[in-house]
């Protein structure tokens, strides 16, 4: 069957596979100290506009999330998210299971907002018995949204300046940050979002990779024993090459953005298939995450020959059903699907 279930059902683009058979008899250190993943790191760096960043390399999301969230936070401190924040939801507990509390905000449309993270940290430290709550200790936010929604330029810059009030670091979720950047709906660039954050991450699993992430202290500011930490959470590659090499590649000719920007095309498409057909929006998004509510039967129909999330019910009658594209979806998948609704409705 036909899979639109997500951006990681495929292995990875053939420009990374190539390179990775090509140098697959090398000898190199390991623990990420070899010659490919340095040139990853100075891509990156060169990409961002941020010399002095600390770049390492990681294997999957959730293990990012929480390597970079347990190195910042104190043992009496929380991270403040949005309620459908990835880490809030579908991360099995594992920011709590490491001892930090996950202090959620209202979403709108999957984003939080400066006014009422401004509320939030002003009103914990009027109480007078905050020394006896979870202190807030640094703000999540993703990029895209888990909606495929966008925080505008000034929506970013909003909740930087509160958190430089409160002096709290901002860290950016960039698992699908490809999608974000190369969105036409999008006014942030690479260099913006390094310049007004203090640490993020640009996700390769979900943007072309076998595996792997890459975390950027944006000021030199990482935690002096990131590496230590890392191990501890059983995140180090022993062979760490196999994620230098893929960020090498990515991050060469532009190749990174232009995984990103393909499925971001076909992504349109699509949701204009959906939209002739008749079917709604659940929320507008400008990335490759496409949500439509469905009726049941439709949904039920169409699972037969294509694949995809139901993200959650609507109402008694229909679902909110989540379809993705990327690096790998093609024309001929779009009219495979197209043709499916062709002999539904």
């Amino acid at each position: 069957m036909l899979s639109f279930e997500n951006d990681y059902n495929n292995g990875c683009h053939p420009s990374i596979l190539s390179q990775l058979a090509a140098t697959n008899d090398l000898q190199t250190d390991v623990y990420g100290f070899d010659h490919f993943s340095a040139s990853a790191k100075q891509r990156i760096r060169q990409a961002c506009e941020c010399p002095d960043a600390n770049v390492f390399f990681l294997g999957g999301g959730t293990q990012t999330n929480a390597t970079v969230i347990d190195s910042i936070l104190q043992s009496y401190q929380g991270v403040v998210a949005a309620e459908t924040a990835h880490i809030a939801t579908h991360e099995s507990g594992a920011i709590e299971f490491g001892g930090h509390k996950v202090i959620t905000l209202p979403q709108h449309e999957g984003k939080i907002s400066a006014t009422e993270l401004r509320e939030l940290l002003a009103g914990f430290y009027a109480d007078d018995a905050h020394e006896h709550i979870v202190f807030p200790g640094m703000v999540y936010i993703t990029f895209p949204t888990e909606y495929g929604t966008l925080y505008s330029a000034s929506e970013l810059i909003a909740i930087e300046s509160v958190c430089k009030e409160y002096q709290l670091p901002l860290f950016v979720d960039g698992a699908r940050l490809g999608y974000g950047l190369t969105s036409p709906a999008s006014d942030i660039t690479l260099p913006f979002l390094a310049h007004h954050c203090d640490v993020f991450y640009i996700g390769g699993t979900k943007v072309g990779a076998l595996c792997g992430e890459a975390v950027v202290f944006t000021h030199g500011n990482a935690h002096p024993h990131f590496f230590s930490i890392i191990k501890q959470h059983g995140a180090l590659f022993a062979k760490g090459r196999l994620i230098g090499i893929q960020f090498d590649t990515l991050f060469t000719d532009n190749l990174y953005l232009r995984i990103a920007h393909h499925a971001n095309q076909l992504a349109v498409q699509l949701k204009q298939i959906l939209t002739n057909k008749g079917f709604k929006t659940f929320i507008d998004s400008p990335t490759n995450q496409q949500f439509f509510i469905l009726p049941n039967d439709v949904m039920e129909t169409l699972s037969q020959h294509i694949v995809f999330s139901r993200w959650a019910p609507f109402d008694a009658q229909s679902t909110v059903c989540r379809f993705v594209t990327s690096w790998s979806t093609t024309e001929a998948d779009l009219q495979f699907l197209e043709n499916c609704l062709n002999d539904i409705v």
